[in-house]
């Protein structure tokens, strides 16, 4: 079976070597010190006094299920899911597998007033900067994408640039990963390598899980059952993207499913 994930990661650290060279970090460091006022909003704390937990993301296609809105503009869609209730957003960034952009994320952080989490293959720093100077306040680390002492280094480094990050699980094999440092975790429903997802992987990881962080299950949910089910079992947070996008009027779509949660 093709191994989706390494074929991404490969792709990446290529992608970010060849952006190296065309802005070097220490231009980005620059850009950054230079830069002021880059507004923050909580996604920990907004998945907490939310009514619904729902980080609504933005996604152009997926490499299971190719184009899900392959037109669909960032600052209209991520302006519509706040308007429906949305906790927070996550946007895709990868051009090559999600057609997505940090352009993207800008053109969200544009538009809305709740927290934006760039959602990436994170391989290196470098890629923490870029986020904070298009004005993220999360960042997504995918534990098989990285070895535990690289997950430390760069959740040490996005904290110190005032990023939250979301710590990404696919196994019980990957909650070693888990540090004091990690107060947001997420269970992906999803396999990185195959793409087949399970729904039970969440409720059989809640209790490998620290129960004093914010738990978000990630993937594969298009039920508000399950939303209320995962709730009682002890998740805040539900990062939901492909059930929307392909609906065509996503921010609709997300009005109609917290209504239907809250039923």
């Amino acid at each position: 079976m093709k191994d989706v994930l390494s074929e991404i990661i490969a792709h990446k650290k290529i992608e970010v070597a060849e952006r190296k060279t065309h802005l070097p970090l220490v231009e980005l460091e620059r850009e950054l010190a230079d830069t002021k006022d880059i507004p923050f909003w909580s996604l920990k704390s907004a998945l907490e006094r939310s009514s619904s937990g729902i980080i609504a993301e933005f996604k152009r296609r997926s490499p299971s299920k190719g184009w899900l809105h392959q037109t669909a503009n960032a600052a209209e869609v991520t302006r519509a899911y706040e308007m429906a209730g949305a906790a927070g957003l996550s946007v895709l960034t990868d051009r090559k597998y999600f057609g997505g952009g940090m352009g993207d994320v800008q053109q969200a952080i544009g538009s809305v007033k709740i927290p934006v989490m760039r959602k990436e293959f994170i391989v290196d720093g470098y890629q923490l900067f870029e986020a904070k100077l298009a004005g993220a306040s999360a960042v997504l680390l995918i534990a098989a994408a990285i070895t535990r002492e690289e997950c430390s280094r760069l959740t040490t480094l996005a904290h110190e640039l005032g990023l939250e990050v979301l710590l990404e699980l696919h196994d019980e094999r990957e909650v070693e990963y888990i540090t004091s440092m990690h107060s947001l975790i997420g269970v992906n429903n999803r396999n990185l390598g195959s793409f087949v997802t399970d729904l039970q992987k969440s409720f059989r990881m809640i209790d490998l899980l620290p129960k004093e962080a914010v738990l978000v299950s990630e993937s594969g949910i298009s039920d508000a059952k399950i939303v209320r089910e995962l709730r009682d079992a002890g998740y805040k947070g539900f990062l939901i993207g492909e059930y929307f996008m392909k609906s065509g009027q996503p921010g609709v779509s997300l009005k109609e499913f917290i209504e239907e949660i809250n039923r």
